[in-house]
């Protein structure tokens, strides 16, 4: 039985500080520089959310991209969107790295989809940063 994914792109434009309390303020600069300013600072973030299709439907297509749109848009993008990312409950005890973003997102969007079929979830951060995450362990202190 043939199976295709097909992938979906979604952006959201977000502010947080890379700082933890488990350091202190010198080594918290040592772990991330400039990215732990006081003020924050903001990215124009990408989030690919690839499905995974069953078999064929009589019309070609088993997924229902409107669907997917409107819960990635409920659970995601109107959550973060001109947020501080520092400032959502699920990021209390835990760092706003990109690695614990694309881990909230997969926990946020695998509960709402079909079972099975969310294959992967990508988080395009900067130019040279990606980060992807496919299910299995747990947030990174």
């Amino acid at each position: 039985m043939a199976q295709a994914s097909v992938t979906r792109r979604y952006r959201f434009c977000a502010a947080h500080r890379l700082h933890t309390d488990h350091l202190s303020p010198e080594e918290n600069w040592a772990a991330f520089g400039k990215c732990n300013n006081p003020n924050g600072h903001g990215h124009n973030y990408i989030v690919l959310v690839t499905m995974k299709s069953g078999a064929p439907a009589a019309a070609g297509r088993v997924l229902d991209l409107n669907r997917l749109d409107r819960i990635v848009t409920e659970q995601v993008v109107s959550r973060f969107d001109h947020r501080d990312l520092n400032r959502d409950p699920e990021f209390a005890d835990c760092t706003t790295t990109g690695e614990n973003l694309v881990l909230l997102i997969w926990d946020l969007l695998v509960k709402h989809l079909p079972s099975g079929q969310l294959e992967k979830v990508g988080l395009i951060e900067t130019r040279d940063n990606y980060f992807e995450y496919a299910g299995g362990v747990g947030k990174v202190e």
